[in-house]
């Protein structure tokens, strides 16, 4: 009898490229072509436009106040070459965002949240407006429901940070596409920063990563993000000074006065 192939068992529990097989010295056909189709996703993914209108109109009929922006990369293709680009908005964009903002009466917003294509808009449209769900009845309890969500084309992570100032948010929450893997095309990203300008470091964020069905789920992660926010308005801070500890409070602190 045969010993049991202990790498079958463990390609079993995860989506790794594990125990390919070989055929020669090569690998077999049928892994050849499931590598060419996990690489064509991935850049499938990258390259893929969102759907700005949808979403926006989405979120308004969610009863968001929503604003639609743009970087300064003109296009893909240019976001893709000038990182910079991408983290800074375009012109009109921010005058608009001012505007917006000279407006509104009362206390600034507590929370102003960012949907961002990123490097996968598919990401961003399948599990960005899932997760705001997930979320939304857990900032209610915080009273820190957002006060504007923004959709961002040809953004990066620091673009939040821009919109966030205009807006004179106490805290900006940015839902990003993530740079695609061969097993995760549809990864989403959450970037949390308390008193956001233009010049953040990414030091000064807090990230919650690989948010999807196939990695950490919807409402793991909308747990996660609303202890990290009452955290974050504890200690006036995040990024370096603020240790996710949500694991080791069960994630159960999630509303003001609560320990952990």
């Amino acid at each position: 009898m045969s010993a049991p192939d202990l790498w079958l068992d463990l390609r079993r529990l995860t989506a790794a490229r594990i125990a390919l097989g070989r055929s020669g010295v090569s690998l077999p056909t049928a892994e050849s072509l499931r590598f060419a189709q996990a690489h064509a996703m991935a850049r499938d993914a990258v390259h893929a436009a969102l759907d700005a209108a949808a979403l926006r109109d989405a979120l308004a009929g969610d009863g968001y106040r929503v604003a639609r922006v743009h970087s300064a990369a003109p296009d893909r293709a240019s976001y893709l070459r000038r990182p910079d680009l991408g983290r800074r908005l375009a012109p009109a964009a921010a005058a608009r965002l001012a505007e917006l903002a000279a407006q509104a009466d009362g206390e600034p917003p507590a929370l102003v949240v960012v949907l961002a294509d990123g490097l996968s808009a598919t990401a961003v449209a399948a599990h960005g407006l899932p997760l705001l769900r997930a979320l939304q009845p857990l900032l209610v309890a915080q009273q820190q429901a957002p006060s504007w969500v923004v959709v961002a084309e040809q953004a990066r992570v620091a673009l939040g940070d821009e919109v966030g100032a205009l807006l004179r948010a106490q805290a900006v929450l940015v839902l990003v596409g993530e740079r695609p893997g061969l097993s995760s095309p549809d990864s989403l990203g959450a970037y949390l920063t308390w008193a956001p300008r233009i010049g953040c470091m990414d030091a000064e964020r807090n990230c919650v990563s690989n948010i999807r069905p196939a990695g950490l789920n919807m409402a793991a992660a909308a747990h996660r993000i609303a202890w990290l926010l009452v955290a974050a308005r504890r200690l006036l801070a995040t990024g370096l000074a603020l240790k996710d500890a949500s694991e080791l409070a069960g994630l159960v602190s999630i509303v003001p006065g609560s320990a952990g």
